[in-house]
């Protein structure tokens, strides 16, 4: 099949290039995929996808008028996506249901720490030789509570390792799993809210998830309390959050993913001006920690990504899907 690659970045080629092994036609294009930039598909079966390309009912249309029958997407997640719309062209979409839960529940652990014991803040004191500790206080894990929102395999690595500071762990989720049943308690979302000293998104986004943090939920939480949030961008509502960091409410913030990311992250914009001013402004407060959506980015997960992509675009070329990794029809 001939395959056009979008949002690729050498580190992508690598991966894909090997787990391919010369079977496929893969085109590599920088742009992310849209209803401008479709066209760099002609002549291809299939598009690979991520996070920020767009697959609404405009572009799926468009991809249809180029015979396109296929995507895959090299993510799990698939809000990006008119399910119904995909359906209604005949164009089959797969994607990678699960790659490292280990690679984004220990990049959140990792924000967790440098928050509360402000690592990049000291870095950057040493860097210019100021060894004071004033204003770097943090307090012990062990005892805190610890809210975890979502259930699933990256919630369950995050809970084992918060178990291992010696936190009790709090889980809120509307399918409970007997394993984590042993590791903490399934409460509401209400009662988590109010009991965790952190609390860290791990649900996927739905009409229901979206802005689940607000400026209610926010007030419910402990004075002080941090949130990570390491899953969608859009579970929270990020001008909601900077109200309640400029309160001191919220004693801590960190982030991978954001909700208007697609015209920021994975991209060197040194030389430009920010133009989201809500974006900009959180990254003026010292205690929020920002990294731009590389919670999944390590060598075992883009192997896995790389690996079940090119399984989803094989079993395309051979007329048998793997229904596992079909999303579309929608789930209801």
């Amino acid at each position: 099949m001939r395959v056009a690659v979008f949002s690729s970045k050498p580190y992508d080629q690598a991966y894909l290039d090997a787990a391919n092994a010369g079977r496929h036609e893969l085109v590599y294009l920088t742009p992310h995929l849209t209803a401008q930039t479709l066209v760099l598909a002609s002549g291809c079966q299939a598009v690979c996808c991520f996070v920020n390309d767009q697959l609404n009912a405009e572009v799926l249309a468009g991809l249809a008028g180029l015979s396109i029958q296929y995507v895959v997407l090299r993510c799990a997640g698939f809000n990006q996506l008119d399910g119904a719309a995909a359906a209604q062209l005949n164009i089959t979409v797969a994607r990678v249901p699960e790659y490292s839960p280990y690679a984004v529940a220990e990049h959140t652990t990792g924000l967790i720490l440098a928050l509360n014991r402000n690592i990049h803040r000291a870095h950057n004191r040493i860097r210019e030789n100021d060894y004071s500790l004033q204003g770097l206080m943090g307090f012990d894990l062990h005892g805190k509570t610890v809210g975890v929102i979502g259930g699933g395999k990256i919630g369950l690595a995050l809970c084992r390792i918060m178990q291992g500071f010696g936190c009790k762990i709090l889980i809120s989720d509307p399918v409970e799993n007997a394993e984590l049943k042993t590791l903490g308690t399934y409460v509401t979302l209400d009662h988590l809210l109010a009991a965790a000293n952190i609390v860290s998104l791990h649900c996927p986004l739905t009409p229901a998830t979206k802005h689940i943090i607000n400026a209610q939920s926010l007030a419910a939480m402990q004075p002080g309390a941090m949130l990570i949030n390491t899953s969608r961008g859009a579970l929270v509502d990020a001008s909601a959050v900077i109200d309640a960091l400029k309160t001191g409410h919220l004693g801590y913030f960190g982030l991978d993913v954001y909700e208007e990311e697609a015209d920021l992250f994975f991209e060197d914009l040194s030389n430009q001006v920010i133009q989201d001013d809500v974006f900009a402004r959180l990254t003026t407060f010292p205690n929020v920690l920002i990294t731009g959506h590389q919670a999944f980015f390590t060598h075992e997960a883009m192997s896995k990504i790389a690996e079940v992509t090119l399984a989803n675009l094989q079993a395309f070329a051979d007329g048998v899907p793997t229904k596992a990794q079909l999303i579309n029809p929608p789930p209801r």
